[in-house]
């Protein structure tokens, strides 16, 4: 297995500290808490972020989807998808070869997914070509797949065509199909189509800053599953909000959406 380099920060396993995980390193940790000094909600939202994705593959799963597709996965711990619905046959999806080959060999370590319910393999989202060859051997794609994108179209500039890409992804499910989206935004309250000042929806630093019309834009003409798109922390949350509850920044837009029968 290719090794993860000890000495340099790596994304996947900031975000694993980040939920609490253990695949992480001493320069990942200490990357998380610079970052945490700056944006003291950071490892908030990541959290937000991964109990949105527990509840959305659980409405899911509870729809009668028993096959799920997360790209850009990163490595899958702390609540990942395989582990929400262990019985669900789930396909996760990395370009990095080395976060492929330690997300194999997690899985491989069985955990408390059933041994074949749960693989990886290394391909990138922006070709739909290659992501549904590799996952065929995996899942029916005849059959519905709920799609997680949850926090990774946000790194992928238009430049990139993102759009394009998810569009070539929706033509190509099966009617009954759930594409699940959450994504960073610094307009989440700013009324519709405004943007905020020097932001651009083509950053060239590698991700992009979209309104929420732009983020809707990525479902397509699947229609969005009640409330809609809305805040990570308001889709469908477990309990109501009660008085004193902390409120997180208006930062993370996220929604579910169906292919039509």
């Amino acid at each position: 297995m290719r090794q993860f380099d000890a000495e340099r920060p790596n994304l996947a396993r900031m975000y694993d500290y980040m939920l609490g995980g253990t695949d992480n390193f001493a320069v990942d940790r200490q990357a998380i808490e610079q970052l945490a000094e700056l944006i003291p909600e950071a490892v908030p939202l990541a959290r937000a972020n991964r109990a949105f994705l527990q509840r959305a593959v659980r409405y899911v799963a509870a729809a009668g989807v028993r096959q799920f597709l997360d790209l850009g996965s990163g490595l899958p711990t702390q609540g990942s998808a395989h582990e929400v619905v262990p019985e669900a046959r789930v396909v996760y999806v990395d370009r990095d070869p080395v976060v492929a080959a330690h997300a194999t060999a997690l899985l491989g370590s069985s955990g408390p997914g059933r041994p074949g319910r749960a693989a990886l393999v290394e391909a990138d989202l922006l070709d739909p070509d290659a992501v549904l060859a590799r996952a065929r051997g995996f899942l029916d794609l005849r059959e519905p797949v709920g799609v997680l994108l949850v926090s990774i179209l946000h790194f992928l500039p238009d430049s990139a065509r993102p759009q394009q890409a998810l569009a070539a992804l929706r033509e190509r499910l099966a009617p009954g199909s759930y594409l699940v989206i959450s994504h960073a935004t610094s307009m989440g309250r700013l009324e519709d189509g405004q943007r905020y000042r020097g932001a651009s929806s083509d950053d060239p630093s590698g991700g992009a800053d979209r309104t929420p019309a732009e983020i809707r834009a990525f479902f397509g003409d699947f229609p969005l599953e009640p409330p809609g798109l809305v805040q990570a922390v308001d889709w469908r949350p477990d309990r109501p909000k009660l008085v004193g509850d902390w409120s997180l920044p208006s930062s993370l837009m996220a929604g579910v959406g169906k292919k039509p029968l």
